[in-house]
């Protein structure tokens, strides 16, 4: 009974909270984090009223993703007809596939109510996961999104030649590409995810780039992305990229498990 899910609202929260307990020690002893990023509320689309039969579509939603969903690091669902219709799209950051993203998913399903209290869209960004949830029919395959996009750098400046820095880290992030649009083998499709080191004079450089797998041209989006860098991040030790669409980061430090591999 729709009429009955705040009861079990409550229960699978208490679940997602359970795993997430479980799994903080493992995250922790990895230095990684889960950190809010960014959210937009995409008020355009209109709110839903409390009981409405947008909200109980929405529950279900929400309620029918499980582990089994995060195997390949990307979910997109949808449920209902016209003004009551709802989409999720839900991508895991390739080093956090199954359930080890799981945790975020349910974090990212609280953010976004709480931060978009009764929208019918909105998109929030985190650490290891981004969510997006949407009133239309999402097309597929997606075109770049740079509509809803941002980047993000780290304070710290690069000491020493910030130019040939710069040019050295874009030219990483670009030898990543073909790693991450390449076929695992005949007839499956790319993993759309790569990650990598590389050495910078004394340092080493951390970086990956990623795209959702309903993406028309995941090469084009991270060639976009790339370039965004020199309008937001010219000299910094970190930067990142975000969209809908796909997404990169680099760091002189290392922020991703390296023994999780997506499948």
């Amino acid at each position: 009974m729709y009429s009955s899910y705040s009861l079990s609202e409550r229960l699978v929260l208490v679940h997602f909270l359970a795993v997430q307990l479980l799994l903080i020690r493992s995250v922790s002893s990895l230095n990684l984090t889960n950190a809010y990023l960014h959210h937009k509320c995409l008020v355009n689309q209109g709110n839903y009223k409390p009981g409405s039969e947008y909200e109980k579509n929405l529950n279900f939603l929400i309620r029918s993703i499980s582990t089994e969903n995060f195997k390949s690091g990307f979910e997109g669902l949808s449920f209902g007809e016209g003004s009551s219709r709802v989409a999720i799209r839900f991508l895991c950051r390739g080093d956090s596939y199954g359930s080890i993203c799981f945790p975020c998913y349910a974090t990212a399903v609280a953010g976004l109510r709480r931060r978009c209290e009764r929208n019918k869209a909105g998109i929030i960004w985190y650490d290891q996961c981004f969510l997006e949830v949407s009133n239309i029919e999402i097309p597929v395959p997606r075109k770049i999104d740079q509509e809803n996009s941002f980047s993000m750098h780290n304070p710290s400046n690069v000491n020493g030649d910030i130019q040939s820095f710069n040019k050295k880290t874009e030219d990483f992030l670009y030898s990543l590409i073909p790693i991450a649009t390449r076929s695992p083998g005949a007839g499956n499709e790319p993993i759309f995810y790569a990650a990598g080191e590389t050495m910078l004079g004394t340092k080493k450089l951390y970086a990956m780039v990623q795209c959702t797998k309903d993406i028309a041209v995941c090469k084009g989006c991270l060639e976009w992305s790339i370039g965004q860098l020199s309008k937001c991040c010219v000299g910094k030790q970190g930067s990142r990229v975000l969209s809908t669409t796909c997404n990169l980061r680099y760091e002189l430090y290392p922020f991703m498990r390296e023994d999780l591999k997506p499948v």
